[in-house]
């Protein structure tokens, strides 16, 4: 037995109210994992996700690594987490290390100077599009949702219509 992960979404919001009240109860979890290495460094952020977090369901801040680490340690057997990143490198780089999932959520991830506009809440880099063709290329799905209950829409296709992929 491993580490049950019902949820990897990448939103550069993180934590907030949609995932809170509807995906937590959706999917039935029993933790919350923020993973970012730049959020476990940076206490204010730590604290106020932790404050954000629902009544009765336990919220970590941790590292890439240190997620690793615990999704291969027995003692977290019974944990059934939705592991929340900032964006496409982090999540690649959780699974990379061994964190078996067969879709990925895709909530926002926001504009900067850096990034295309894919959708009217996703923006993507260079590194982006590769993370998310190394996930298309394992057959990993990638579905654009913001809750549990809106139709999926599946980002491979957006990035293909922009001619990114």
């Amino acid at each position: 037995m491993t580490m049950d992960v019902r949820l990897l979404r990448i939103d550069s919001r993180l934590l907030h109210g949609q995932v809170t009240t509807n995906w937590a109860k959706a999917i039935n979890v029993n933790r919350i994992l923020v993973v970012s290495d730049r959020v476990a460094r940076d206490m204010i952020r730590k604290t106020l996700i932790v404050q954000a977090a629902p009544p009765g369901i336990r919220t970590n801040v941790i590292t890439v690594e240190k997620m690793i680490r615990i999704y291969h340690d027995p003692r977290f057997d019974g944990l059934k987490p939705m592991i929340l990143v900032e964006d496409p490198v982090d999540a690649r780089c959780v699974v990379e290390g061994g964190i078996k999932i067969d879709s990925i959520n895709i909530g926002a991830i926001s504009f900067d100077n850096t990034r295309v506009m894919v959708t009217d809440t996703i923006a993507v880099s260079a590194a982006d599009v590769e993370a998310f063709k190394w996930f298309h290329d394992r057959g990993i799905k990638l579905d654009v949702r913001k809750v549990s209950n809106d139709s999926s829409k599946n980002l491979w296709k957006s990035l293909s219509e922009k001619g990114l992929v």
